[in-house]
């Protein structure tokens, strides 16, 4: 089966729950996300851990959703079914690095969000740009002279965590030994998995880095957004976990979905030759057909929990108290009520109103970086390696068996030479 073909589901009833697993569904799951859609807005769907939640599809419906202040995100509020297998992070780390933006709702989310907002707006964001241009042109200069090579191994597993710690204000030392594997505390690995015993160690290796982060910038501080944390927790401006969880979400969400986002987008291209050699010869349309490669395959596919705190109707279906509602992004970006043509990839589409950064208060505070780092990363690779290819047979790419996103660990390529 190649990722082209539709999925065997898409040609029966859709079972109840939807099981969102597997290797076709990760390889290509918009042939169910149509089929979800064309069914209606809410369905009960399956993730592998067990977990059972409401999945949001439509565009109107998750934009809809992603504004609805009946959907709280804080974990309290999800009910006994949910908790016994969702909450996977063992105490007292759970307690201790799960109070971030991400897990919040007013007024608490608004008093924690405004202390990294100016961190990342757009004009702070493009005066870096000249050292992200710098940084990507180093990382190209390691990589082979001629292809094949691993891109992901050689530039998108470093670009963005070399980025992001420009960003904030994280000292090239302390950058340099941080361990991408921390990052894979937040795919779910239950108690009785057996890899458990793995997941503790990098939770434990993650958690003893941000102490030595918070540390440091307590003895060296400066002006930048850690020392500025810091500071804040030391006014008992905010509480030792909410530091503590910020800087977690900081270096995690800071680094795979970009990441995994550089994936999608060159896979995207390199499916799509012509628009690859047009995007090259044209740099200039590297601002709108970033946003479009956003839309076409989005790197985050499905928002984290949200929970309704009674009984609540949410497009005709009725969600008990407690249970999970999850968006999926990727769904609303193919509707085809709202995009024409969802499934081409077209880098002269405007307007262009994606949910690939979700929306409403939980809008990603780091969009405008995001948006740079894909921009100077998608530049600087098609311009230096002339002839650019898939190095394996399309139906190989090996996709991220993530619950919440997309991407590949491995992409090989192919070039003529590296200029």
């Amino acid at each position: 089966m190649t990722v082209q073909e539709p999925l065997p589901a898409a040609k029966a009833a859709l079972p109840d729950p939807v099981p969102l697993m597997g290797c076709p569904y990760k390889s290509n799951p918009y042939p169910l996300y149509e089929q979800m859609r064309d069914g209606g807005p809410v369905h009960r769907v399956l993730f592998p851990s067990g977990v059972q939640a409401w999945l949001v599809t439509g565009y109107k419906a998750a934009h809809s959703a992603l504004n609805d202040d009946r959907l709280g995100k804080n974990h309290d509020r999800g009910n006994d079914r949910w908790r016994a297998r969702a909450s996977i992070m063992p105490e007292p780390q759970h307690s201790q690095l799960q109070v971030h933006l991400l897990h919040q709702d007013p007024p608490q989310h608004t008093r924690m969000r405004r202390f990294v907002s100016d961190a990342f707006a757009p004009r702070r964001v493009d005066a870096l740009r000249p050292r992200f241009q710098e940084l990507a042109d180093a990382l190209v200069d390691t990589l082979p002279h001629a292809g094949p090579t691993d891109l992901v191994s050689g530039f998108a597993a470093h670009f963005p965590f070399q980025a992001l710690a420009e960003t904030i204000g994280l000292p090239a030392d302390l950058a340099g030994r941080f361990d991408r594997d921390w990052g894979k505390v937040v795919q779910p690995v239950g108690p009785t998995d057996p890899a458990r015993p793995l997941y503790e160690n990098r939770l434990h290796g993650l958690q003893s880095y941000i102490a030595e982060v918070v540390a440091h910038k307590r003895e060296h501080g400066d002006d930048d957004l850690l020392s500025r944390l810091v500071v804040a927790r030391d006014r008992r401006e905010l509480t030792q976990e909410e530091l503590d969880s910020m800087i977690f979400q900081l270096l995690v969400a800071g680094q795979e979905p970009v990441t995994n986002q550089i994936t999608t987008a060159l896979i995207a291209l390199l499916r799509h030759p012509d628009q690859l050699t047009r995007l090259r010869d044209q740099p200039d349309l590297l601002p709108r057909a970033v946003e479009e490669l956003l839309r076409y395959d989005s790197a985050f596919e499905l928002t984290t929990w949200r929970f309704f705190a009674e009984d609540s109707d949410l497009y005709g279906t009725e969600i008990p108290a407690g249970d999970s509602v999850i968006v999926s992004l990727c769904a609303a970006n193919r509707d085809p009520r709202r995009f024409e043509d969802p499934d081409t990839l077209d880098l002269d589409r405007m307007p262009n109103p994606h949910l690939a950064f979700g929306h409403g208060i939980h809008f990603c505070p780091g969009a405008a970086l995001a948006r740079a780092e894909l921009q100077v990363a998608l530049g600087t690779l098609l311009a230096r390696l002339p002839g650019l290819r898939l190095a394996i047979a399309d139906e190989d790419i090996e996709w991220i068996p993530s619950v919440l996103g997309r991407g590949t660990n491995h992409l090989p390529v192919g070039y003529d030479r590296r200029l």
